[in-house]
């Protein structure tokens, strides 16, 4: 499973990106997919999150501001990331559980990682 990330950039504090991330390669199935965030000089954390059956997670600090979805027909996931912040600035790394065969357990896939700067 590959996971091609895209969308990150330069944005003024108050602005919006969107970042996509599209998984290919042989798969039977694909679980759940989120967003997670790595900050210099920080651990990675969790942003948001998005069960196969559509459900969602987000950390407190970017509810109301990010959404999280998914298209299953396109193996792809989102985050629009409203009302930017500076401390939203990092860089944003796709996952997907999934599974390469039906009998074979899930794992975790890494996507490369997008750079997102606000400047204030």
């Amino acid at each position: 499973v590959q996971l091609q990330a895209s969308g990150g950039g330069l944005v003024q504090a108050g602005g919006s990106l969107r970042l996509s991330c599209a998984a290919s390669g042989s798969f039977f199935s694909i679980n759940s997919m989120g967003w997670y965030r790595q900050a210099p000089g920080k651990q990675r954390e969790l942003v948001a999150g998005i069960a196969s059956g559509g459900s969602t997670s987000y950390r407190d600090s970017v509810k109301g501001r990010f959404t999280i979805s998914r298209d299953n027909a396109k193996n792809t996931v989102y985050l629009q990331m409203n009302s930017l912040k500076p401390e939203d600035t990092a860089v944003y790394y796709c996952n997907v559980n999934a599974k390469r065969k039906s009998w074979l357990g899930s794992s975790d896939y890494w996507g490369q990682g997008t750079l997102v700067t606000v400047s204030s």
